[in-house]
């Protein structure tokens, strides 16, 4: 995260980070592998209002699986049927779901979809004093601080009926693997480098 404040300052003496030498990372399988395309992102608050993700969350609930929308669950994926297209333009008062003046309904919509459909409660998230906090879908730690982006996680607070927080705007961000490749060099460890072998190479 210093990286990537350090991309955000206007002068170069509120630089804090040292040059990208040389670094040496513990469970190295797991950073530049099984998390090597997870962002990190600083972010700051929208200005939208959290309304839209009320309504979208009222017009989910009224919908049945496979009649109204459909999910792939593999894909991590959910959709509205024909008769859930019909269902959301009556509804929202709209004509056309898919005219581009409604794309931002159509937005709340499919997260809203998204938490309700392919979201699990104690499996990808808890809710803890109010808040919705992500579980780390690799170690099972709970993940204070972050969340989820493009309005997942405010689809999910609604969901849940804790305060819906305004939707934060991304300022910077960049991946772990991209990350340690501006590094001269670099080292790391493992247990269980060999059944990645192939990877590392």
């Amino acid at each position: 995260f210093d990286y990537l404040r350090d991309n955000m300052v206007i002068y170069k003496e509120d630089m804090v980070q040292r040059e990208l030498n040389y670094a040496i990372i513990d469970e190295v399988d797991s950073i530049l592998i099984d998390e090597a395309r997870t962002p990190l992102i600083i972010s700051g608050v929208g200005e939208k209002s959290t309304d839209m993700y009320k309504l979208a969350d009222r017009f989910v609930r009224t919908l049945k699986k496979d009649e109204d929308y459909v999910v792939d669950e593999k894909a991590k994926a959910v959709s509205l049927t024909e008769k859930g297209v019909a269902k959301a333009e009556k509804f929202f008062g709209i004509k056309n779901l898919a005219d581009i003046e409604n794309m931002e309904i159509s937005h709340h919509i499919q997260q809203a979809l998204k938490a309700h459909a392919i979201m699990k409660r104690d499996r990808d998230y808890v809710v803890k004093d109010g808040q919705v906090i992500i579980v780390d879908e690799f170690t099972g730690r709970l993940m204070f601080g972050r969340r989820y982006s493009e309005g997942l996680h405010q689809a999910i607070e609604a969901k849940e009926g804790v305060k819906v927080e305004r939707e934060s705007k991304t300022l910077a961000t960049i991946t772990l693997q991209n990350y340690f490749r501006m590094y001269k060099k670099l080292a790391g460890m493992t247990g269980t480098a060999q059944t990645e072998e192939q990877e590392f190479r």
